[in-house]
């Protein structure tokens, strides 16, 4: 898999960011080849226009922001969708992970 970019969406991008040091963790175990990073909703619409982004994941507090998420990443065909609660909760950078690479490759 060449590198993708998977950008984790939250209130603050705080919380988030641990999970990224668990995902890349998982994703060198994996052999994957993955730009992943954290960023607070009121910033993700910047990041968007900064960056090429493959994948988007909403942490659940923000999950309320998914249908204008989705409205805004569809025309360009970037899948977006909520982190599961649980897998969050415990921080399972291996579960999010995988749920990230399944929406790129479709």
């Amino acid at each position: 898999m060449s590198e993708k970019t998977i950008m984790l969406v939250c209130n603050a991008g705080m919380s988030t960011s641990m999970l990224v040091t668990k995902m890349q963790k998982a994703a060198e175990t994996q052999g994957l080849d993955v730009d992943i990073f954290a960023i607070a909703a009121a910033d993700a619409t910047n990041k968007l226009q900064e960056r090429e982004i493959d994948t988007v994941l909403l942490g659940p507090q923000v999950r309320f922001m998914q249908k204008q998420f989705e409205e805004k990443l569809a025309p360009l065909g970037i899948p977006v969708d909520i982190i599961n609660m649980t897998d969050y909760g415990m921080m399972n950078g291996e579960k999010v992970l995988d749920q990230a690479v399944a929406m790129i490759n479709g």
